[in-house]
């Protein structure tokens, strides 16, 4: 245990206290009903019956903590056959979440299969995600044609309304004054409907990933942009990982819907007599789970064994296998490491834990062909019969990639854009070797974790190499300056930190 732990530890159970406090102060007055696309169980059918799960994704995660110790409302897709046989049709009845801990109660929307496809297919990840990460190739995608403006229509803006009404059904009237937590680009209309018919309704929407410059904004249709900011402007709160992307709102809404007031010193707008704040939460960690999951039988099992497969010095990934993450160019630099200092040949490993997303994207697709293809290059130029420079694990094994952490000299974060980076978070609290973050300076976490890291600009091959060398042979004294730094900084903002100041400001709205 580091020396800080005891400070740490009794500053974890005073946030603990407060971030109740301000919850059970919320739902003394209203009730609150937390909407995103994926809820926090999922009914997989068992032998003709559904059996629950805990659910996946960021959003589950951060709010994991509130669901074991208050109670509220959890509005989420019917993801799955199982999902849909608890719910219903429609909004659906609430139910009691079934598993173990929650206090909390759930609500199932159904849509119509080819209406959710339009949605989560066509317009949410290919058009929405890729745009606000900046991943398009202009000149070649994306092509808005009669079935993406279809889509927008018959998918985006139907499911979206789904939500709304699943959302006023849950609140009872039109005279009760819910607070709405909404989430990601799934639900940016969520806000527009549910003002629509709950006016007295206290809403906030969180933005997960970078929202992008007006002129990206400017590659898709006008009235979609209008309309997406028209409906966040609905809300009271509307909050994002980074300052960057508070400014970027703030420039889009004024460069699309005209009649909206900027206050860009306060960042506040206000349109049609609606006050909207943009507020800047950065996502964090649990840093408590996370340190639990890393000593778990299974996780020690796992470092046991990927021991045997370290070198005299380890850099590791973990990352989603997604073209913003920037995993081609990461294994480039490496490769430029050991063409530049051959004395590391046989000497330095890169463990790579990757998930495969979205398989059924063909985008996704060759992006793991690109991956695959690079690793077989590096290992096949540098590696020997006895030594391979690279070790690949695909798989989606959350256990395995902790082990990994705890293994790392150098931690490599080389994303192009993103909202916000955990593995740059949960890195530096389980790692034992003093390990050192060489991070990307687009990175949503860069922010916070820079005076700890070595930044690189994603697209430098030759600067990423050269940080990597930088980290695996600093000085002790140095290292370890540096990862104290970095643990105290994830401490100190952690999932907790992140979740109670948006409950302030909620609590300071009421």
């Amino acid at each position: 245990m580091r020396m800080e732990d005891h400070k740490l530890g009794d500053r974890s159970a005073e946030g603990t206290a407060e971030l109740n406090e301000l919850c059970s102060h919320i739902l003394s007055q209203r009730r609150m009903i937390l909407v995103s696309n994926r809820g926090p169980v999922e009914h997989q059918m068992a032998d003709g019956k559904p059996e629950p799960r805990r659910g996946s994704g960021g959003v589950v995660t951060s709010f994991s903590p509130l669901a074991h110790s208050h109670q509220f409302t959890w509005v989420s897709s019917a993801m799955s056959e199982g999902d849909r046989s608890v719910s219903g049709s429609g909004a659906g009845q609430a139910l009691d979440s079934p598993l173990p801990g929650h206090k909390i109660r759930l609500r199932y929307v159904t849509t119509p299969r080819r209406a959710y496809h339009k949605y989560y297919n066509v317009i949410c990840n290919p058009l929405l995600w890729f745009l606000q990460h900046y991943m398009w190739n202009p000149p070649h995608n994306p092509t808005v044609d009669a079935s993406v403006h279809d889509a927008w229509e018959t998918g985006y803006v139907a499911v979206n309304e789904a939500f709304a009404k699943a959302v006023v059904s849950e609140a009872g009237s039109r005279d009760e004054r819910p607070v709405v937590l909404g989430h990601d680009y799934h639900l940016y209309l969520l806000p527009e409907f549910v003002r629509r018919d709950l006016p007295e309704a206290t809403i906030q929407h969180h933005v997960h990933i970078p929202w992008p410059t007006p002129l990206y904004w400017n590659l898709i249709p006008r009235h979609i942009v209008g309309r997406i900011c028209e409906s966040l402007c609905a809300a009271d709160i509307v909050g994002f990982q980074t300052a960057q992307d508070c400014r970027n709102f703030i420039d889009t809404v004024e460069e699309f819907v005209p009649e909206a007031r900027v206050d860009r010193l306060a960042h506040v707008v206000e349109l049609d007599s609606q006050v909207c704040y943009a507020r800047v939460y950065a996502g964090s960690i649990n840093v408590d789970e996370v340190q639990h999951i890393a000593n778990a039988p299974r996780t020690l099992e796992y470092e046991s064994r990927l021991s045997k497969d370290t070198g005299d010095a380890t850099i590791v990934r973990i990352d989603r296998a997604e073209p913003n993450k920037n995993i081609v160019r990461g294994f480039r630099a490496y490769e430029h490491l050991l063409s530049e200092h051959p004395e590391l040949k046989g000497r330095v490993k890169f463990l790579a834990f990757l998930v495969p997303s979205r398989t059924h994207l063909r985008q996704y697709q060759r992006y793991m062909e690109e991956v695959q293809q690079v690793i077989q290059q590096v290992n096949k130029a540098h590696g020997t019969r006895n030594w391979q420079p690279i070790n690949a694990y695909m798989e989606n094994n959350y256990a395995q990639a902790i082990a990994g952490m705890k293994l790392y000299d150098a931690l490599l974060v080389n994303t192009l854009v993103e909202g916000m980076n955990l593995v740059a978070k949960e890195g530096p609290v389980v790692n034992k070797r003093d390990g050192v973050l060489v991070l990307s300076q687009s990175s949503g976490a860069h922010s916070q974790l820079a005076e700890g890291a070595l930044s690189v600009a994603p697209t430098d091959i030759v600067g990423t190499a050269e940080a990597l060398h930088k980290a695996i042979t600093m000085p002790a004294a140095e290292r370890k300056r540096r990862a104290s730094l970095l643990y105290r900084l994830v401490c100190r903002h952690d999932n907790e930190d992140w979740l109670t100041t948006q409950f302030q400001d909620l609590a300071d709205l009421l």
